[in-house]
């Protein structure tokens, strides 16, 4: 005797739901850390076409312009405070992140040291979390803190000693730009400005556009190189690092805390490794691969918890 009920198999397993909202949080972290470490990749495509201050003009013009019309197409509005805040954002975590990613790409550090370089940003964050945001540092997390410093050291070190290697002054660009992404988080935290994701990334990508675009045309780099490559540079960072990195940054940091995103950098170092062993044939060092490990050993003692 058939004692089934076929209009049960239609009903949405609980189960089922439970494990793609799981999934989601993971996918979203995952999306994360490729897409930031694609950035570091386009940093050194580009800049092989043309100077810096050309790739991130480009960059900006090309998705503000996109963003821009999408936003005034559909009507958007957003209020004087919300307007200000984004535009400041786009000064610290667009202008002031990318522009030295990007320099110190032109100066010749690699773009896996710039990632490591870069992924120190939640060590600082939880640094300066302490007397901006009031939030509590353990004894532990302060080792952490000084163990990713060596760890970059080491990094940084085995780079200086090569062969090839860029001046010293070039490497103080990443740090630079990891002071800035910092800035930029801890602002967005204290004040929460308003406005959806889409309209976020228009006011900061404008301003940004605006800012390269002045300073390309002052520095007489504003003019676009007529090669394939350089355009395949700017679709690259437009598509993977500003839209697809930049904007899942902000997609996490709505969902979660600021440490749990912050720590997510740290897998972006590894990631770029592999990106340019794949598309530059650049290779891995003792040096790198210890630095890694350090800071790996750094991360646990930041992430672990208390007793």
């Amino acid at each position: 005797m058939d004692v089934s009920t076929p209009h049960q198999s239609t009903r949405p397993d609980p189960a089922n739901r439970s494990r793609a909202g799981a999934a989601l949080p993971l996918l979203l972290a995952a999306g994360l850390v490729v897409m930031w470490s694609s950035g570091f990749v386009g940093a050194e495509l580009g800049t092989r076409q043309a100077p810096a201050t050309t790739l991130l003009a480009w960059r900006f013009l090309v998705v503000g312009a996109l963003l821009v019309g999408w936003c005034l197409w559909r009507g958007a509005r957003m209020a004087p405070r919300d307007l200000a805040l984004h535009a400041l954002l786009g000064l610290l975590a667009q202008a002031g992140y990318l522009y030295g990613v990007v320099a110190a790409a032109e100066a010749g550090v690699p773009a896996g040291t710039s990632a490591l370089v870069a992924a120190l940003q939640p060590m600082v964050a939880a640094a300066l979390a302490v007397p901006l945001l009031g939030e509590r540092v353990r004894g532990r997390q302060v080792l952490g803190l000084v163990v990713g410093l060596a760890g970059v050291g080491l990094v940084v070190g085995a780079d200086l000693i090569r062969a090839g290697a860029a001046p010293w002054w070039a490497y103080a660009l990443p740090f630079g730009a990891m002071l800035s992404l910092v800035a930029a988080t801890l602002v967005e935290r204290r004040s929460r400005p308003g406005g959806s994701l889409v309209e976020a990334l228009a006011v900061q990508c404008a301003v940004s556009a605006v800012l390269f675009t002045g300073l390309a045309a002052s520095t007489g780099t504003l003019a676009p190189p007529a090669t394939p490559g350089f355009w395949a540079a700017v679709a690259w960072v437009v598509v993977l690092s500003t839209l697809g990195g930049y904007g899942l940054y902000w997609v996490n940091l709505a969902r979660t805390s600021v440490a749990r995103v912050s720590a997510l950098l740290y897998l972006t170092p590894p990631t770029t490794l592999v990106w340019t062993w794949l598309m530059f044939g650049d290779p891995v060092g003792p040096g790198a691969l210890a630095g890694m490990a350090v800071c790996v050993a750094a991360v646990l003692l930041v992430r672990s918890p208390g007793r």
